[in-house]
C-alpha cells in the first residue's frame, strides 16, 4: 500500500465526490479550505481508495483534519486506521501536538478506537449530525 501527500488532487476529489457527494449525499463537500489543506491519499494496487485533508489551526501546534474517507470496496480491511495513523505520523512530521476534527456521530467509534475523544455538543452540518473531536499527539 502506498500514499501520496499533496494538494487537492482529482484522485482525492474522486474520493470524495463519490463518497460524500454520490453516496451521503453531501452539496458543499468542495470549499476554500482546499486550497490550504494538504491532502492524503491511499492507493490500493494503484487505485484511489482512501483521502483526508489536514492543515494548521490558527493555534500553534494544532491541526486540523477532516474529509476522511474510504471507497466502500476498501472498507473493512482497516484502511480507515492506516489513514488516522499516517495523518498522525504527518502532522507530527509539521510539529504538530494536536488533532482537531468535526465527526459524523455515527464515525465516533471509529475515531475513539483510532485515539480521539469528543469536546462540546453535536451540531448539524448541511443534513447529518456531527460533533468535535481531539486528539493529543
Amino acid at each position: 500500500m502506498e500514499y501520496t501527500v499533496s494538494a487537492l488532487s482529482k484522485d482525492a476529489e474522486s474520493i470524495r465526490t463519490e463518497v460524500f457527494i454520490e453516496e451521503q449525499g453531501f452539496s458543499n463537500e468542495f470549499d476554500e479550505t482546499d486550497c490550504i489543506a494538504e491532502h492524503i491519499v491511499f492507493y490500493e494496487n494503484g487505485t484511489p481508495a482512501a483521502v483526508c485533508r489536514f492543515y494548521p489551526d490558527h493555534e500553534e501546534g494544532v491541526f486540523v483534519a477532516g474529509r476522511i474517507a474510504v471507497r466502500r470496496e476498501f472498507r473493512g480491511c482497516h484502511l480507515g486506521s492506516f489513514l488516522m495513523d499516517t495523518l498522525d505520523q504527518e502532522i507530527r512530521k509539521r510539529g504538530g501536538r494536536k488533532i482537531l476534527l468535526s465527526a459524523q456521530e455515527q464515525a465516533v467509534p471509529f475515531y475513539q478506537k483510532n485515539g480521539y475523544h469528543c469536546v462540546g455538543e453535536s451540531y448539524l452540518d448541511e443534513f447529518c449530525p456531527h460533533i468535535q473531536m481531539i486528539k493529543e499527539l
